[in-house]
């Protein structure tokens, strides 16, 4: 059996589920288990009238609701070709009574806890597969029966063993009998069966968790681009997909600005052994892309990808010479502090690191003089080189250097697992420097 998750885009109204049916139709012979997202914008919306309601505002929340309901039923008309059926009708209509209810009541105690945003959240996901379910033929499953998380609502943590006992009764019986069985990505339920959300990439990992637990061959990620590219295509239009990328590289692209999707939402398909696909679902005889836990392609550059505004500290002191203990002294502060430092250049004297934009940096220079010098520089970015090779490629940085060009770069750090090779430049010269590396790296290596 395989998974396919279809995200917002890919459902984002009747003429995009009707594509995402096809595919469904033409995996039936492989037992598929859907998993889809809010239609569109709906988890916005969502969030909008659950935001009204906090304030006070009840009327609108209502014609958030009232306008919430009007696209799906506009949606779910457009696919029968008239009326809804009256299963799927009579389903929509207890989905926004709850809704109403959940809005009613924030209203009234002009109060929104995270429990009650996930409840009003939920409802994106169930409202899609309810529709899409009736339109397949298929056999809908309320994933709040299978996944069990913890009572963090908002980011909650899935329960991992429970979760398989609850795959094997409510989703493996339903496979096999020529039939899609659809459900909800982003939602799961505590012990109690209170309503709870995944966060970020919430639909993505439903699948990887769903994938993993009934040992799937295969999860399909379904999106709007051919798989991971090359570099992002809004600065490097000559970006390519990538056929085949590990785990190792996907996770640092997305550390570094790649945002196809997040490897911690993957990684629980990736740690069972079971490769992950990310396609277009306009274009499914397209390219893509496949990742894995290892791969071995011999490339010494994947992909490039970059981030900022970032800050550069470079922080000096004679007594760092000979002397132990500098750095912790050092790193205690940024964790006093609760700032993530990204790269570390070390020399005799000094060691130059990078922050985000927004962290305390007048506090940080505060107490970082109390023991150096500390110079800052703003308005910087990162540029990430990413492959599997490129500690051991002669040659490489000669390469990369040149085709930077007259492009100053004022900060390099490679790290030990010959994964990632980073450099740091002006924020203003990051989609030159993109483009010119883009050309001479990747592209001379494709």
């Amino acid at each position: 059996m395989i998974v396919l998750k279809f995200g917002g885009s890919s459902v984002a109204d009747a003429t995009c589920m009707r594509q995402a049916a096809e595919l469904v139709k033409a995996a039936l012979p492989r037992s598929p288990v859907v998993v889809l997202s809010a239609m569109g914008k709906s988890t916005n919306g969502l969030f909008d009238a659950a935001k009204a309601a906090e304030v006070g505002d009840l009327t609108g929340a209502m014609e958030r609701q009232r306008s919430l309901m009007a696209f799906h039923r506009t949606a779910a008309a457009e696919l029968f070709g008239g009326d809804a059926p009256e299963g799927l009708d009579a389903s929509l209509t207890d989905l926004f009574g709850e809704l109403e209810l959940l809005l009613r009541g924030v209203a009234m105690l002009r109060e929104l806890s995270p429990r009650s945003m996930d409840a009003i959240a939920s409802l994106g996901e169930r409202l899609s597969t309810r529709i899409f379910a009736a339109f397949v033929d298929g056999a809908w499953v309320d994933a709040r029966t299978v996944l069990l998380t913890d009572a963090t609502f908002g980011e909650a943590t899935p329960q991992a063993a429970a979760l398989r006992t609850r795959a094997a009764q409510h989703l493996a019986p339903l496979l096999g009998l020529g039939r899609a069985v659809v459900t909800q990505g982003y939602i799961g339920a505590t012990e109690d069966g209170l309503t709870t959300t995944l966060g970020r990439g919430g639909s993505d990992y439903s699948a990887a968790l769903f994938g993993a637990a009934l040992g799937a061959e295969e999860v399909q990620i379904w999106t709007d681009v051919e798989g991971v590219l090359t570099c992002d295509p809004r600065i490097v239009p000559e970006a390519l997909p990538i056929p085949e990328l590990s785990f190792a590289e996907a996770a640092e692209l997305a550390a570094f600005g790649a945002k196809v999707l997040h490897p911690a939402t993957i990684q629980p398909a990736v740690e069972a052994g079971i490769p992950v696909t990310v396609r277009h679902t306009q274009k499914p005889n397209g390219r893509f892309t496949t990742i894995s836990a290892q791969v071995r392609s011999g490339r010494p550059i994947t992909a490039l990808a970059s981030r900022g505004p970032v800050t550069v500290l470079t922080v000096s002191s004679s007594r760092m010479l000979a002397q132990s203990g500098f750095l912790a002294r050092l790193f205690e502060v940024f964790g006093r502090r609760g700032v993530s430092v990204d790269l570390v250049a070390t020399a005799e004297v000094s060691v130059s690191l990078t922050v985000e934009a927004d962290v305390p940096l007048k506090a940080l220079i505060q107490d970082l003089s109390a023991f150096a010098t500390v110079e800052v520089n703003e308005g910087r970015a990162i540029i990430a080189a990413v492959g599997e090779r490129l500690k051991s490629t002669p040659g490489l940085g000669a390469k990369l250097l040149t085709a930077l060009g007259d492009i100053n770069v004022e900060m390099i750090s490679m790290g030990a697992n010959e994964i990632n090779l980073s450099l740091v430049v002006r924020q203003e010269s990051t989609a030159d420097a993109l483009r010119r590396l883009h050309r001479v790296l990747v592209g001379g290596a494709s």
